[in-house]
């Protein structure tokens, strides 16, 4: 049974204010992320494969998945609060189901469990193949706390 998740977002600008924050994410440069959709309580991160992102038998890092894993759960979670909202990550658990070979790593974000202080989402990561096709490499289950915004 697929998780229920809300469809409507409490702030009507949260699209600008994720795009804002992705963009400010150096890591995400790193890897050469790119969020490719968006939607209330739903997130899909992309990175296309580089010799930079890879552990020692050349497939993507186990490191690379979950912080796409992390980030499409977080900007899942952060969709769904009200304006000027931000999130945390609390815990989360990734398990690696099969080794990560492919051209492109697709990071699905979904809320399962939307909260006023924690959020419960989960991700899969898939790998593209030249011919299109995905198979399922990581799955993270996670919490995210909503957080005030802080000067930095």
């Amino acid at each position: 049974m697929a998780p229920v998740v809300p469809t409507t977002a409490r702030d009507p600008d949260f699209r600008t204010r994720i795009e804002a924050a992705f963009a400010a994410q150096g890591l995400m440069a790193t890897l050469g992320g790119r969020l490719v959709a968006l939607e209330p309580g739903r997130c899909t991160i992309e990175a296309d494969f580089a010799p930079g992102l890879t552990q020692h038998h050349g497939l993507f890092h186990a490191g690379v998945l979950t912080t796409l894993a992390d980030n499409a759960c977080g900007f899942a979670a952060m969709s769904l609060l009200p304006a000027g909202g931000e999130v945390l990550s609390v815990e989360f658990k990734v398990s690696f189901l099969r080794p990560a070979s492919g051209l492109v790593a697709v990071a699905r974000g979904e809320v399962v469990k939307p909260g006023r202080s924690l959020t419960f989402c989960r991700a899969d990561v898939f790998v593209r193949d030249a011919a299109g096709t995905e198979t399922l490499a990581a799955s993270m289950m996670a919490t995210m706390m909503a957080a005030a915004p802080e000067a930095r």
